[in-house]
């Protein structure tokens, strides 16, 4: 092995993480650098008051992509992290309290749709039918092909047309449903990985079969014990992950990536740069110097961000055992609150939540007889000018209360630990353009070939994983986002 083949990967979180033990099982020498003071980016762990809050990703839908990554480094991941099922996978509360407990169990699914709208029970193996379909083109086929060159974009163009992916999700969902409810329950999925279900492309009904095929997982101690894992991972074949050390720049000599200076004004070196950054930050801030053809500043500005999230971490002394591992507390309004955040981009007064609750499943995150919970709320980004210093205490409360009134009566006197996120820290601690929590939106005409590329289209050497680019957000894309880098980035020089 030459004393070259070194390769610097920017940001930990799952995506940059599973680039760098990639790239270290196939020979490269690498290092990942981290703004923050531990990995795990969006996936980073806070720890108080006994606590363990993963901040970010907290549902498994795809293991094998895992087991896949450990296999390519040479380790199986059941001697590192342990995963596990839950069925159901979610339970989802409507405005009027009537609760869906979303199973893997079809006749139970089949009972439950029958009770809200019989007619409806021929739609949803209809539905099955049709995201099966959408799985083997779109996931199977696409998720991990990149889309850096225009004839792949022909290529699947037929599929697009042929499996409605010009249509929206609630479009598709719509086809199937006639209850309001039923299309609520089958639509929502889009906004788990930042897309508004009125203009995110069809495609994203192959998350029904995803989960279905594969169920719903949880790594036990936290998806912190997962991050871990593939930290373990990157070690193992020599590379390293530095903490504290935000990159400034991406260096660039003769149009290619040669390595980057840190904000303390250190250079590092490498022969390959993998940007598991916010795409539009990679290209608006790591590149501002460099002159750019496609991802320019007024491009950029041009494009929709997805939307941010208000996440309330709490702890409580005595265990809420009615609240499920995984709840849906919907809102009075879809539609509207939707526009309202992707659209009009006001922070509205009603709001749906997602509260997850690990100790249901994994009592180790939480001192004994207590509960850990995370509350998150989807509002607008930063465009939307709200003073979130102001708003953030008031917005916490009306949540607290929300969640006393529907499904945790007393929870006001038994918290005794509370820490919160708002899209400032998406923004100021993420480094992400608007404070958007999952890159640009995922509409239809910013996804695959008109994407930020896998394979950048600006400098030579620089790959980008992770949310901003090819296949899109969520845990299943942002790890085949770093699978593709097999196929582009070429083999160490021997």
């Amino acid at each position: 092995m030459s004393d070259k083949n070194r390769a610097i990967v920017i940001g930990s979180g799952f995506g940059g993480l599973a680039a760098a033990a990639r790239l270290g099982a196939r020979g490269y020498k690498v290092t990942v650098l981290e703004k923050l003071d531990a990995p795990g980016g969006r996936a980073y762990v806070y720890r108080q008051d006994g606590f363990t809050f993963d901040a970010g990703p907290t549902i498994i839908t795809a293991p094998y992509l895992f087991a896949d990554l450990w296999k390519f480094c040479g380790r199986n991941i059941s001697d590192d992290v342990s995963l596990k099922a839950i069925d159901p996978f979610y339970e989802v509360r409507f405005d009027d309290g009537d609760v869906f407990r979303y199973t893997s169990n079809l006749e139970s699914m089949r009972e439950q749709i029958a009770r809200i709208e019989p007619r409806d029970v021929e739609g949803f193996n209809r539905f099955l039918g049709v995201s099966k379909q959408i799985f083997e083109v779109a996931f199977k086929g696409q998720a991990e092909q990149p889309f850096h060159e225009i004839g792949t974009l022909l290529k699947a163009a037929p599929d697009l047309i042929r499996l409605g992916g010009y249509r929206s999700v609630y479009q598709e969902v719509s086809r199937y449903f006639h209850s309001d409810k039923l299309r609520v329950l089958f639509s929502f999925h889009p906004l788990l990985i930042g897309g508004n279900p009125f203009t995110t492309t069809a495609y994203y009904c192959l998350i029904a079969h995803l989960e279905r095929t594969y169920g719903v997982h949880y790594a036990e101690g936290g998806m912190g014990a997962l991050m871990r894992g593939i930290v373990k991972l990157v070690e193992t074949h020599g590379g390293e992950v530095r903490c504290n050390a935000e990159v400034a720049e991406i260096l660039v000599e003769h149009g290619a990536a040669v390595g980057v200076r840190l904000t303390n004004g250190e250079e590092l070196r490498s022969d390959i740069v993998v940007s598991n950054a916010d795409a539009a930050w990679t290209y608006g801030k790591l590149l501002a110097k460099h002159p750019r053809r496609r991802w320019t500043d007024a491009k950029l500005a041009r494009s929709s961000y997805s939307m941010s999230l208000f996440v309330w971490y709490f702890g409580t002394n005595r265990r809420f055992d009615d609240v499920y591992h995984h709840t849906m507390v919907l809102g009075p309004r879809y539609r509207g609150l939707l526009d309202d955040i992707f659209k009009r981009k006001v922070l509205a007064k009603d709001f749906s939540l997602y509260l997850h609750r690990p100790t249901a499943s994994d009592p180790s995150l939480a001192p004994p007889g207590c509960d850990a919970f995370y509350v998150l709320a989807p509002v607008p980004h930063l465009q939307s000018g709200t003073d979130w210093r102001e708003r953030a205490e008031p917005y916490r409360q009306a949540v607290q209360r929300r969640l006393e009134e529907t499904m945790m009566p007393g929870l006001g006197e038994s918290i005794v630990s509370s820490h919160m996120l708002t899209p400032l820290d998406f923004r100021d601690r993420l480094s992400s353009v608007n404070g958007a929590a999952f890159a640009m939106e995922p509409k239809l005409f910013q996804s695959a070939w008109f994407r930020p590329h896998n394979k950048s289209e600006e400098v030579r050497g620089l790959y980008l994983v992770g949310a901003g680019t090819h296949p899109g957000a969520g845990l299943p894309g942002v790890i085949s986002s770093a699978n593709i880098l097999d196929q582009i980035v070429p083999s160490p020089s021997r």
